[in-house]
């Protein structure tokens, strides 16, 4: 399979971040994409850089004020009197409503919902290369390709089109699945990660030509807590095009297959033409977040499952974190979509 990849999205390396009331080494590091390409690289990908796409395709997602401030924002934080070499917002308006502030402090808690998000001199480079390798794997199957796969880092499904979140910068799902929009009049996201796309989500909830799909661990007691439950259906023109299955916390791997055949009969259903999967790695038994026990047999499945569809298919890397097996779930799952 077709892959997308550049270097430069390596340069994002955020040393730490804060999380129950610590600093602690941030997961969503550098080395997770090294240790992805390594296991494409044996098993015989083409890994190609991809060029720089047009901004259109970004600004078709994203809002312009937050490109800036994610372009722009830390050169301005910098600049402060004490600033740390991170931006980590401290405050946070309490409705979505609230005025539009001029100080990077208050944009950055406008645009930042958590503290999982935080961002140093060298992110824009890299959270935009992200993108770059979603659009390349989206244009490619755009103009014909069965299918190809974005080795995305950062990841991107937790951001909205105005906010960060969960390590996510940019909607690289998103961006894939309104490109696939050009050529396709429905369109379904289908989200395999461990957390909810809640960014994704949020993104199409008004709308009515891309259906989402998400199977994850239950949000009560797990990222991202707010948002992720059975009863968000969508809104609007959007109302019936958003499916979320979640799953009790240590779930394995037939109650996730269970979830996910529930969720392509509603992709059959919605009458899909092109698909784009939200690729997480994190369910697997030995992640790191240790949310479910997904197998690395069981990865090849979920990906069997999701070939089967026979669509177009922009296949776009979100979590999974640094494990022994990280790389060889990468490889079953590519093995399982292709046989």
């Amino acid at each position: 399979m077709q892959v997308f990849f550049s270097e430069t999205q390596l340069r994002h390396a955020p040393h730490e971040f804060l999380v129950r009331g610590r600093w602690q080494p941030c997961p969503e590091k550098p080395e997770r994409a090294t240790a992805l390409k390594a296991a494409l690289d044996a098993a015989g990908h083409e890994v190609r850089e991809p060029v720089r796409g047009p901004d259109a395709a970004i600004a078709a997602i994203h809002d312009a004020r937050y490109l800036a401030f994610l372009e722009k924002g830390h050169a301005r934080w910098r600049e402060l009197p004490g600033a740390s070499d991170l931006i980590v917002p401290n405050i946070h308006p309490t409705r979505r409503a609230a005025a539009y502030p001029e100080s990077v402090v208050g944009q950055a808690g406008y645009h930042m919902m958590d503290t999982a998000c935080p961002i140093g001199a060298e992110s824009w480079p890299a959270i935009r290369a992200s993108a770059d390798a979603a659009i390349a794997a989206a244009e490619l199957v755009k103009a014909g390709t069965r299918a190809a796969y974005a080795l995305c880092r950062p990841p991107g499904h937790h951001a909205y089109a105005d906010m960060a979140g969960g390590f996510c910068y940019l909607n690289n799902s998103a961006i894939a699945a309104q490109i696939l929009r050009g050529k396709y009049d429905r369109v379904a996201v289908i989200d395999v990660d461990l957390h909810h796309g809640n960014g994704t989500q949020g993104i199409f909830y008004a709308r009515g030509d891309v259906l989402t799909v998400s199977v994850h661990a239950e949000p009560a007691n797990f990222y991202p807590f707010f948002w992720g439950y059975a009863d968000e259906t969508g809104e609007g023109a959007g109302k019936g095009a958003n499916l979320n299955l979640p799953l009790p916390l240590g779930s394995g791997d037939d109650d996730f297959l269970a979830a996910l055949d529930v969720g392509l009969r509603k992709v059959r259903d919605f009458g899909a033409e092109a698909i784009v999967v939200a690729l997480g790695l994190d369910a697997f038994q030995g992640d790191p977040f240790a949310g479910l026990k997904v197998t690395e047999g069981g990865f090849n499945r979920i990906a069997a499952r999701l070939g089967k569809l026979d669509l177009p298919s922009v296949l776009v890397q979100e979590g999974g974190y640094l494990c022994p097996e990280l790389g060889r779930n990468l490889v079953a799952f590519l093995e399982g979509f292709n046989a």
